[in-house]
């Protein structure tokens, strides 16, 4: 059974950094590529960033590229989401999730962490 689990949120005042962490267990992790998705009650579910099995490629949504950053460590089962230069409207709970999009049905999610921005 695949198990995801997210740590790391928390309150960060407008122009901070968090560093989220997700570690996952009950499938082959170096054979999955991953993502960070984002929910908020106004805009429901946003994907956020993806990686490759190998960590060689990452994808982002516009709205925070050149902010977040994703890596992996397959030794560990691990993937991290570095939360930079952090704005009012990255306000949401935020999940990982398996597959490179993370908001396909046959997608797994964990139960996420909350990152609130506000001064």
């Amino acid at each position: 059974e695949v198990h995801l689990v997210e740590s790391g949120g928390g309150l960060v005042q407008p122009g901070g950094s968090l560093r989220l962490s997700c570690a996952a267990s009950g499938f082959t992790f170096r054979d999955s590529s991953m993502s960070w998705v984002r929910q908020t009650p106004e805009k429901g579910l946003e994907w956020v960033a993806g990686i490759s099995t190998q960590g060689g490629k990452t994808y982002y949504a516009d709205s925070v590229k050149g902010r977040f950053t994703i890596s992996r460590d397959n030794a560990k089962s691990t993937v991290d989401l570095q939360l930079d230069s952090l704005k009012t409207e990255d306000t949401a709970m935020y999940y990982c999730a398996t597959g490179i999009n993370g908001m396909e049905p046959h997608n797994s999610r964990g139960q996420g962490t909350q990152v609130t921005v506000s001064s």
